[in-house]
């Protein structure tokens, strides 16, 4: 067994500018350091002016606090206002043991100071380092993102017209004799005449998955980037509907496919004609030449495709002349359209200039754009303010699905790696990710929740909860479900409000209320077990306290003060099976 009275430095982690250390606005930042869970009992932040014109450096003290918890770590952090613009500080930790100050990756008793001859010199530039506070490198997401409320929709799935889902596949011929196929036949007059359902909802964003004009039902295999899909509607139909929106103060994102096109896209057409004579050659991967077109899904096909779908090849996005054209694809429907920003496909296989470009250019256009980047995985290096403004966060479906609602599941285990999710980047991009259950992509959680509503309703309280931007696929709130794609895809269910849609309307009307940008978030860890999560979210509306029991048997549960919210039972003494309670405390 580990002596605890000894501070355990390999545990110790600092990084400076990364999530252990940021700026929240000109004169605010945020500091975090890691220690072995319940090793040591009290951290110092000491910092100063970097370019102090006095020696020694003089240093201010901030107690730091216990922010976070995981299985095996602590997380102390302090945010903090300083006058200065350039900022060197360290460390003292502590417990009943020894203590000791930490600094340049070393742990010591000494500070950077030196004596020589009878004066006194400091070696400042040992310390940890915020060299300055740049405003415009602030990492950040648009205002009006952090309060919105995403309703995603799959344009071929979900509406005909009012409350009338789509079942008539068509086809439509183009002028150039491409072919444009739907599955279902929704169209954007759908959309736009369900807008009263969305809005009555509480939703206050739309996001469509692809409506450009592609071959497929799916539209992930775009033909032409300037118009809307003839099986969807017209360019036209398209500003109504956003103009209807922002009238209705809501705000509407277009998914944005550019890591690969069609294989009718006219630039591949114009290699297959021309060969290496086309000024389209390095437009794309891996090109065979002379090219052709497999005739079946089970041919590879001789270039670089997505995912090895011969019907979408790879574009070459180190290429300028690719990043010029789609930076001014981005730009134009910011522009002729009033779109409120892009959610982008496979962002992480495309070239970072690429993204620097395109989005220098959206944001010339209009600076509040949001631009949402497709990345599953850890995403740190796609928020550094060059790329994107936030992601898809599957990370918070995967611990709602295994340690919420599966076999295996575990509240204290969701706990922790609900905050290391919490910790991988700075306060304001947390606030920003877009936190999802279903998507086009997955099965439907409510089929993995086995049909039980009362699981599904613990995660939907943790995606309105939770920091984070929630979005919700198109019916979930009508109890779809689906495995497979033509199922999670199928017709939107037009029904009279059954249970779940009165449900989210009720928790996005408790997010509107209690949750806002500055609304804290703490796990109360004496009230957190392997059965019963339970947090603490609070902010200028009071203080929201949220208990879940994951568990098959019911817990007691009795609080002498508080205003109940919203409760799975109206009984004050009982958190019943896959029961939640919410309260003003």
């Amino acid at each position: 067994m580990k002596n605890n009275k000894i501070i355990n430095r390999e545990a110790v982690l600092h990084i400076p500018l990364s999530n252990y250390a940021f700026a929240n606005s000109e004169h605010g930042l945020t500091i975090r350091i890691r220690t072995q869970k319940n090793n040591v009992s009290g951290c110092t932040l000491y910092y100063g002016d970097r370019a102090c014109t006095t020696t020694p450096v003089v240093f201010y003290e901030v107690s730091m606090e216990i922010k976070a918890r995981d299985e095996y770590f602590d997380y102390y952090e302090a945010t903090f206002e300083t006058p200065f613009q350039r900022v060197c500080y360290y460390f003292k930790l502590q417990n009943e043991g020894e203590w000791t100050y930490y600094y340049s990756e070393r742990f010591t008793k000494e500070l950077a100071v030196i004596y020589f001859e009878g004066n006194i010199m400091d070696e400042r530039c040992e310390y940890y380092q915020y060299p300055y506070i740049l405003k415009d490198e602030i990492p950040d997401v648009p205002n009006w993102f952090k309060t919105a409320v995403v309703y995603n929709i799959f344009p071929d799935s979900f509406a005909c017209g009012k409350y009338n889902p789509p079942a008539q596949p068509k086809e439509v011929v183009l002028e150039n004799g491409k072919v444009c196929k739907s599955r279902l036949g929704g169209k954007l007059k759908g959309i736009f005449e369900n807008l009263d359902y969305i809005q009555t909802l509480g939703f206050n964003c739309i996001y469509l998955n692809p409506i450009f004009s592609a071959g497929e039902y799916h539209k992930y295999d775009t033909i032409d980037y300037y118009h809307i899909d003839p099986c969807f509607g017209t360019n036209e139909e398209f500003k109504f509907l956003v103009e209807e929106l922002h009238k209705r103060e809501m705000k509407i994102i277009i998914d944005g496919v550019f890591n690969h096109c069609s294989w009718e896209f006219f630039a591949f057409e114009d290699v297959m004609e021309k060969g290496e004579e086309s000024k389209y050659l390095n437009w794309f991967y891996e090109l065979k030449l002379p090219l052709h077109r497999p005739l079946s899904e089970e041919e590879r096909p001789d270039y670089a495709c997505f995912a090895y779908e011969r019907k979408m090849p790879k574009l070459n996005t180190s290429n300028e002349e690719v990043q010029k054209y789609f930076a001014n694809v981005g730009a134009y429907w910011i522009r002729e359209f009033k779109l409120d920003g892009w959610r982008l496909d496979v962002a992480n296989e495309i070239d970072r200039n690429f993204w620097r470009k395109f989005r220098e250019a959206v944001k010339r256009e209009n600076k509040e754009a949001i631009l949402i980047g497709e990345v599953w995985e850890n995403a740190e290096s796609w928020l550094r303010g060059d790329a994107f403004d936030s992601t898809m966060n599957y990370e918070f479906r995967r611990i709602c699905r295994d340690y919420i609602i599966g076999d295996h599941r575990n509240a204290l285990t969701a706990a922790k790696q609900l905050e290391q999710m919490r910790l991988r980047y700075p306060t304001n991009l947390v606030n920003g990710q877009l936190n999802l259950l279903d998507s086009h992509d997955v099965p439907r959680f409510l089929s993995i929740c086995k049909g039980d509503q009362r699981k599904w309703k613990l995660a939907c309280i943790l995606l309105m909860l939770l920091p984070g931007v929630p979005s919700l696929f198109y019916g979930d709130e009508q109890a779809i479900c689906g495995i497979k794609e033509n199922e999670y895809r199928k017709p939107m269910v037009w029904g009279k409000q059954p249970q779940l849609f009165i449900f989210v309307q009720k928790m996005i009307e408790i997010r509107k209320e209690y949750i806002e940008e500055s609304t804290s978030y703490e796990v109360l860890w004496e009230d957190t077990d392997e059965q019963v999560l339970t947090f603490v979210r609070e902010g200028r509306k009071g203080r929201l306290l949220v208990s879940l029991n994951i568990a098959e048997t019911s817990r007691g549960w009795k609080r002498e003060e508080g205003k109940m919210i919203l409760a799975s039972s109206s009984n004050k003494e009982l958190l019943e099976t896959m029961g939640y309670k919410i309260y003003l405390i």
